[in-house]
């Protein structure tokens, strides 16, 4: 097996919980008319999009136009973000921790809106101890797109045979590994030291 270098992290779901029916638990009680929401209106395609860089007015009056009864739910969305992150991975926090603390070459990289990831890092100091971080939002390319990989490997100098990536959505996975890396599906910290150790990582 080829030796790593690099190690990428994902972030949502990896290093931090996400969870939009945490805000929407409380302003739509109903679980029925909560679960329709999100497949109508709030949908996770619509949400993907401010990954991508679209503004979050742009995205509401988008689908203001289309919902104008369901305006203050949409604006609700972006207005009760930081609730949809409430704690951190602690056992994959300490992994980040102890890889970037034994020498290794840490980068993030991630499908995020900018802004809500400015939140995030002044909520969880931790994201910001990475050599460094491609934000999907910044640049207009979102994963699984192999272009992405492609992207931030050139930016921050990374082999891609030594490099692995870890993300908690095999398509993601299945991207990096489309652009030549080394990947692991995330499931839980002991899954991952396992993973880590079989590449020669200790975690």
């Amino acid at each position: 097996m080829t030796a790593i270098d690099h190690i990428v992290f994902d972030i949502g779901k990896v290093l931090i919980h996400y969870d939009p029916n945490i805000p929407f638990s409380r302003i739509i009680p109903d679980e029925a008319e909560r679960r329709r929401f999100f497949e109508t209106v709030c949908t996770h395609d619509w949400n993907l999009e401010q990954d991508r860089g679209r503004s979050w007015r742009e995205a509401e009056d988008l689908l203001i136009g289309l919902h104008p009864e369901q305006e203050e739910r949409i604006r609700g969305f972006r207005r009760h973000w930081i609730e949809m992150v409430p704690h951190a991975y602690d056992g994959t926090v300490a992994i980040l921790k102890r890889l970037i603390g034994d020498g290794r070459d840490v980068t993030m990289l991630t499908n995020f809106a900018a802004d809500t990831l400015a939140e995030a890092r002044a909520k969880f100091p931790f994201l910001t101890m990475s050599r460094g971080v491609t934000v999907s939002a910044e640049i207009g390319l979102i994963k699984p797109d192999v272009a992405i990989y492609r992207h931030h490997a050139a930016r921050f100098g990374l082999t891609p045979e030594r490099t692995l990536f870890i993300d908690d959505s095999p398509a993601n996975v299945d991207g990096a590994r489309g652009a030549g890396w080394q990947a692991v599906v995330f499931t839980d910290p002991e899954r991952l030291r396992l993973d880590l150790a079989g590449h020669g990582i200790a975690a």
